[in-house]
């Protein structure tokens, strides 16, 4: 198998991620320049070292350390060898893990330790199963699945590849229905001898058809596992040959028309669609995400202002890893220079309708959306958070003028057409003055701050818009969102992933996966030479930040949960962390404020959720500490805030992707089992989920209490 592409070089930035899932999943993002390289904004290090607790500073090893949210990061999450090798306990053994005392409900359960083993891991008193994987059968017709058989009219009627977001709903008609998203294709993982380069029509229309969402009837047996509904009129697939509507402000815009469609409103397909969410008017949402790795064409473009724009959007690509431009005029930018425009938004799907058309959301912003989490204030103003997954880049809201409706599908399928997007600057509030680089910590004691919502657009009913930014109107707004961002001074995040409010205490939660460049000094990927940082730019234009709380500063590659507590439908709120992930027993590393010796070790936050009891779920992507990747539950709430513990583990070179947590259930999806730069199909390192000498497929697994009893009770 040739795998010649230069992404597939090793990727320096990478955790766990084999640099084969960092060239499909992302294009590499970790690995190229950062694309926010035009604003000078704040970073979120700069706002946070002027806002952390005094009361649990530590001194570590001689090094300077500084308090995030009551505990110390030190210059690197790494073990003394720089292995980034994990030594936690993994939550304790005794009673349940839960170190001493008793857990809160829904989070009393057996801790599953750290592994690498090439199954999912349950707790003890768990059990099993899969609902679903690549290939199998979702619409009528679809042939039984084989690996050296595929065909992209099969593969539209069938599960598509690497399931990423997933939810249950009930339909209209009273359906329970399992929905997800299938973010990515990985082209040599998928056929035999796969080359770009040498790559066939129908190769690359597979993987268009594999792309997309998948929507399936279930039903409940005996045991409480979900089971398809075989030849019901809701099973659906939705793919990258799929038509979509186009809504908002920048609907009919010049930016978004095309040769194929000159009204700028009819969009065929959607790619990369990574997390969603549920809506309360029964549909869902779903993020579109690394767009800019389909296309290329870009060394034929020679407009400049059209490449600051595909720059900032990370298009760089002159041969597209999977080559459908050789296809399909659409993915080369050089014939279809507007095509791009037509991605990077939040799309909705009306999972009761087989027939209805999917919408893409304009008023919601173009930006690499993981997700659109929708919370519904008291009054019925609706308010979507959301997160721009990349280095360096921004968290947004969008409150809706429109309220919800109960049981009017047509009003509030309109409800994410009309109101205010904006983005997030996070405040401090400790002097810049008191903060010399020596690691002593505010006078104020304290560690959280305040958060400043800029409004960016309004769009109206009548389907126009009003800009709040120089310069731009509010169509422009709208594509080019992160450009809004960067004018009107946005604080720049550690790739924020999922943002998604408590149903319980509407507290919202933001996942920020990691960020190694951040604080990286001058000198390339090593991190900080002679304990100084280069306080103008890396050579790639973009800005470092000085010397701070933290002394010295190195790569976040751990990553970070943010709690903040939004006056939703307004401007304002506040700030802290509630975890700084890593090695326990690491000194970096900060729980809430929970015994650190009684926690699990937890890597790379990426996808949240939240049981009936408000604990909050997350699962990982790319565990930095020598463990498969799995699914956490957090104490939010008190005294057993931060106890963070281990439920599951995926398989090796797995993801854990879209976790559902209901009373008697948990679901994720097992995304890319088996990636690794040496894997191929004719010589896997993973046979999950079938075992023997199977091919790995992505596929969707939940686990009940084999008791008949609930999730952690």
């Amino acid at each position: 198998m040739a795998l010649t592409r230069k992404n597939l070089l090793k990727n320096p930035f990478a955790s766990s991620r084999s640099s084969l899932t960092c060239t499909y999943k992302c294009g590499n993002a970790c690995r190229d320049d950062a694309p926010n390289e035009f604003s000078t904004n704040e970073y979120f290090a700069d706002v946070a070292k002027r806002a952390y607790s005094r009361r649990q500073a530590l001194k570590a090893g001689g090094a300077a350390t500084v308090a995030f949210g009551g505990a110390s990061l030190l210059a690197a999450c790494t073990s003394d060898d720089g292995n980034g090798g994990a030594t936690g306990n993994g939550g304790g053994n005794g009673d349940n893990g839960n170190g001493g005392g008793e857990s809160l409900e829904g989070m009393r359960f057996p801790v599953v330790e750290p592994n690498e083993k090439d199954e999912v891991v349950v707790p003890e008193g768990y059990e099993q199963n899969v609902l679903i994987a690549w290939g199998d059968a979702v619409e009528d017709g679809a042939p039984e699945w084989d690996f050296d058989k595929q065909t992209a009219e099969a593969q539209k009627k069938q599960f598509g590849f690497n399931n990423d977001f997933a939810g249950v709903l009930e339909a209209a008609d009273g359906t329970l229905v399992y929905v997800c998203s299938h973010e990515y294709t990985t082209e040599p993982m998928m056929f035999r001898d796969w080359d770009v380069e040498k790559t066939t029509e129908e190769q690359v229309n597979i993987g268009i058809a594999a792309h997309g969402h998948t929507v399936l009837a279930v039903e409940e047996d005996d045991k409480g596992f979900l089971k398809p509904i075989k030849g019901h009129e809701l099973n659906r697939r939705i793919t990258g040959f799929t038509e979509f509507t186009v809504t908002g402000p920048a609907a009919g815009h010049d930016l978004l028309k095309t040769k194929e469609d000159p009204t700028g409103k009819k969009v065929i397909g959607t790619f990369n669609n990574c997390s969603g969410g549920i809506t309360p008017w029964g549909t869902m949402l779903s993020g579109e995400e690394n767009v800019d790795q389909y296309f290329g064409g870009v060394d034929k473009v020679d407009d400049e202002d059209l490449l600051d724009k595909y720059s900032r959007y990370s298009l760089k690509n002159e041969l597209s890893d999977r080559g459908w431009e050789k296809y399909h005029d659409r993915f080369d930018v050089s014939k279809e220079p507007n095509e791009p425009h037509r991605f990077y938004w939040i799309v909705e799907i009306d999972p009761s309708d087989p027939k209805s058309t999917p919408v893409k959301h304009t008023a919601l912003g173009r930006f690499k959306h993981e997700a659109g989490q929708i919370h519904v204030t008291d009054d019925g103003t609706v308010v979507c958070y959301m997160g721009d997954d990349e280095r360096f880049e921004y968290i947004y809201k969008f409150v809706s003028s429109r309220k919800v409706k109960e049981g009017d599908l047509e009003h509030n399928m309109g409800i994410l057409n009309e109101g205010t997007l904006y983005v997030a600057k996070f405040h401090g509030n400790s002097p810049e003055d008191e903060i010399d680089g020596s690691g002593e910590l505010p006078e104020d004691g304290e560690f959280d701050g305040e958060i400043e919502w800029i409004p960016l657009m309004t769009a109206k009913a009548d389907g126009s818009g009003e800009s709040h930014v120089d310069g731009m109107d509010a169509a422009e707004v709208c594509i080019y969102t992160r450009l809004a961002g960067d004018k009107v001074g946005a604080t720049r995040m550690d790739r924020p992933e999922d943002v998604e409010a408590s149903p319980v205490t509407g507290k919202v939660y933001a996942a920020l996966t990691n960020n190694k460049y951040r604080g990286m000094a001058e000198g390339g990927h090593e991190g900080v030479q002679d304990n100084k940082i280069d306080q103008e730019t890396d050579g790639a234009g973009r800005p470092y930040e000085g010397p701070t709380e933290v002394a010295p500063v190195t790569e976040n590659k751990n990553g970070l949960v943010l709690e903040m507590e939004d006056d939703h439908a307004g401007t304002t709120g506040k700030w802290n962390l509630l975890l700084v992930c890593g090695d326990p027993e690491e000194a970096y590393s900060y729980f809430g404020g929970f015994d650190k010796e009684s926690v699990s070790p937890i890597s790379c936050p990426d996808n949240l959720a939240f049981d009936e009891y408000g604990n909050l779920w997350i699962s990982t992507d790319g565990n930095a500490l020598d463990s498969n990747d799995g699914l956490y539950a957090v104490a939010v709430e008190g005294e057993r805030r931060g106890e963070v513990k281990c439920f599951l583990t995926v398989p090796v070179g797995a993801e854990t992707c879209g976790p559902i947590v209901e009373g008697n259930r948990v679901m994720v999806n097992v995304q890319h089992p088996g990636e690794d730069d040496d894997a191929t199909p004719d010589n896997p390192i993973s046979h999950w989920p079938e075992g023997g000498d199977a091919q790995p497929r992505p596929a969707v697994v939940q686990v009940v209490k084999s008791d008949g009893g609930k999730i952690g009770v």
